[in-house]
């Protein structure tokens, strides 16, 4: 098709009839500002009426099938429950995110980077369909609208629903232009809608990608070395081989997998192997080598992230200076549907079917692994059963791939809960110092917050993001200049704009990475740590300060609000006992983190849960103290953890000269410890439901020190 006259390429929107009758629309609209890229998409209206959207994001719990929907539905004039859904190719030329410039779905972006397009979209087609309906009856389309799926002749009460008008509105030409409604007009946007995908969910039609049941389907699970970058040093089968319903036993190079006609015999197969790892380079690393790793790599300058005023001058001058130093573990993504991937490899093409927010990552993965052009791999998209960035990656979709190419047949590859979790793509961990000069007042007049850990950026431009100029115009030049710098932006968002008067403020990152543990996108991303760590310091500012006023205008307001949603939680929740009774349902015990074989120090001081942070504060000014007057609940939390070697110790002869708060990153664990000038430390609690004021506890009993936990 020829496109008209003055219609930009971005603005053409191509007509055609589809393939068994209907109206096809494949549209490009007009662009946002220079630093995005808006993406194409496709509408099928068929003749029997029914509107089909081409869905270019995928629903993993948060409603994209319902707001996508919505925003074609409003402006297309058709009921919520008319629009169908189909799951796009993989295609970054039409479907790429324009805050992106990949087809993915993540980082919040599925209404704010499709809330033009898709509208336009819709009133395209509506566009179309009046003007053929106008045509069909020689009208004036003025005197014509479009209500409930068809189109109406105000004059005359006429009527012709779209499918009807399909065959017509194809040979039409596209206007150039298409005014959207104004929002006082909206019926579906802005108001409450049931949401699409729940009717599959409630009766047991929904699809995701581990329900996926084809003809001859043999279904696969797998050990990987459990020593990140160990590799398979022999394997004995021959138990497993007797198992009824074993078909193969695969071996690769870091992971042994076993091949079935379900899972269950999959399964038994593979807790019958006898398996012999070679841990590699990394069987004496722990997490206490990490964590010094850290520790030592944030004691170097990093690239700055922020410089406003001069830090360094102000904090000299600062007549109090308080520091911490704040820890954020590891923490895998735990979603609900273990992740799994069932593909069929043959010489003339490869299929896959799972549930992936990167179609076209995956598509690009199996090509590679398998020699094949990308128009030769299919990707069959399905609901999600969580994704949080996890399904952003693409290693399982490689270890599936792997598999699948030694397997006669379409092969499903299953993760179990175990290997899941233990395989998985973490956040990183974070460390964390931090450092507030406060003048007589207790008002900041300087910050510096130095950002360690690993770089997520860094990996997925180089491993996973094409290297073009979509991508580039998407994220923008900043991002690129940053990456050349070496800053990961992700890693400093929240920690590098504050939302609090600080005149004198410098924010670093230091890039330092884990031996061998893969770190990923986690939920909020950056933020999920940085806001912890930044919100945290200022409740220690306010305490040091003397109250909330202390710490400025606008902390002081924040406080406030805070204070007034932390009453209602507190009413909620309160520390306790395991398995206690709270607000009528019975809370879960907390999880034991994560039993990776990489081993820890417990005597390192170090010896921590890995879903669990912690942090130091250190007063320079005067002896840190929590009193009653602060705000500081009465009673003294009281919090579950693993034993450690250290809590036993006598704390009888030490003299304090920091406190140590170690709190959970997100299980709401902590524990408070006094560590003297020798390095030594001490539980203030002791280990179980003893009370840390107790005589003979620690430090407390001394009449020194008074450390307490909000509850």
């Amino acid at each position: 098709m020829v496109r008209p006259p003055g219609v930009s390429r971005r603005e053409f929107l191509s007509v055609g009839v589809a393939v068994g009758g209907g109206l096809l629309l494949g549209f490009d609209l007009p662009a946002p500002p220079p630093s995005a890229f808006e993406p194409n998409a496709f509408i099928r209206v068929d003749r029997d009426g029914r509107v089909t959207l081409i869905m270019h994001k995928v629903e993993m719990g948060q409603g994209t099938y319902t707001s996508m929907s919505m925003l074609l539905a409003e402006e297309l004039e058709v009921d919520l429950a008319d629009v169908r859904l189909e799951h796009a190719p993989p295609d970054d030329a039409r479907y790429a995110e324009p805050l992106f410039g990949v087809q993915e779905t993540g980082g919040s972006t599925s209404v704010r980077g499709n809330w033009e397009p898709l509208r336009r979209a819709g009133a395209a087609a509506r566009s179309l369909l009046v003007a053929a309906a106008a045509a069909t009856w020689n009208v004036d389309p003025a005197s014509c609208h479009a209500a409930r799926g068809t189109v109406i002749h105000g004059p005359t009460n006429r009527s012709l629903g779209y499918g009807a008008l399909v065959d017509k509105a194809a040979t039409l030409r596209v206007p150039s232009r298409v005014p959207l409604k104004d929002p006082k007009d909206f019926k579906l946007i802005g108001t409450p809608a049931k949401r699409v995908d729940a009717p599959a969910k409630v009766d047991g039609t929904a699809q995701f990608g581990i329900d996926v049941r084809l003809p001859d389907m043999k279904v696969a699970t797998l050990a990987a070395c459990p020593v990140f970058g160990g590799r398979l040093a022999s394997v004995d089968d021959a138990r497993a081989k007797a198992i009824p319903g074993v078909r193969q036993i695969i071996r690769l190079d870091d992971a042994v997998a076993v091949v079935a006609d379900h899972m269950w015999a999959a399964k038994q197969g593979l807790a019958a192997l006898d398996i012999r790892w070679d841990d590699g380079p990394n069987a004496q690393v722990g997490t206490a080598d990490i964590v010094r790793a850290l520790a030592d790599a944030s004691l170097k300058p990093g690239v700055v992230a922020r410089d406003d005023g001069d830090a360094v001058q102000a904090m000299a001058g600062a007549a109090r200076k308080i520091e911490a130093v704040y820890e954020l573990p590891f923490l895998a993504h735990a979603t609900l549907e273990p992740v799994n991937c069932t593909v069929h490899v043959r010489p003339d093409g490869c299929d896959l079917w799972l549930g992936t927010q990167v179609p076209t990552f995956t598509q690009t993965a199996a090509a590679k692994l398998t020699g094949l052009p990308r128009a030769k791999v299919r990707v069959h998209n399905h609901l999600l059963g969580g994704g949080f960035g996890r399904r952003l990656e693409v290693d399982f979709v490689v270890r599936a791939v792997q598999i699948a190419q030694q397997v006669t047949g379409p092969v499903k590859v299953v993760w179990t809960r175990e290997e899941d979790i233990q395989h998985d793509m973490y956040r990183p961990y974070y460390y964390d110092r931090i450092a507030a000069g406060l003048d007589a007042g207790g008002k900041p007049v300087a910050w510096t917050h130095r950002v360690t850990g690993s770089s997520i950026m860094a990996r997925v431009t180089s491993e996973l993001f094409p290297k073009n100029l979509r991508v580039i115009r998407a994220v923008g030049l900043h991002q690129l200049i940053a990456g050349m710098k070496g800053l990961d932006t992700d890693a400093v968002e929240g920690a590098a704009e504050p939302p609090y008067e600080l005149p004198n403020i410098r924010v670093e990152y230091v890039r330092q990475e884990p031996p061998g543990i893969p770190t990923a996108f986690w939920r909020g991303v950056g933020p999920t740590h940085s806001i912890f760590v930044v919100e945290s310091f200022i409740d220690e500012l306010a305490a040091a300060a003397g109250g909330e006023g202390g710490v400025g205008t606008a902390a002081g307001a924040t406080q406030r609000a805070r204070g007034r949603v932390a009453a209602r939680v507190r009413e909620l929740y309160r520390p306790g006992r395991r398995g206690r009774r709270v607000a009528g349902r019975r809370r879960a015990r907390h999880p034991r983190g994560l039993r990776r074989r990489l081993r820890h120090d417990r005597q390192s001081g170090h010896g921590q849960s890995a879903d669990g942070g912690r942090h130091r504060v250190r007063d320079h000014g005067r002896p840190v103290r929590r009193d009653h007057d602060q705000r500081w609940a009465r009673r003294t939390a009281q919090f579950q953890r693993l034993p450690h070697a250290a809590d036993q110790r006598s704390a009888g002869d030490r003299s304090p000269s920091r406190v140590e708060r170690r709190g959970a990153g997100r299980r709401g664990r902590a524990r408070h410890v006094v560590r003297d000038a020798g390095g030594d430390q001490c539980d203030l609690r002791g280990y179980g439901n003893a009370d840390p004021q107790a005589p003979g506890q620690g430090p407390a009993a001394h009449g020194k020190l008074s450390v307490r936990a909000p509850a």
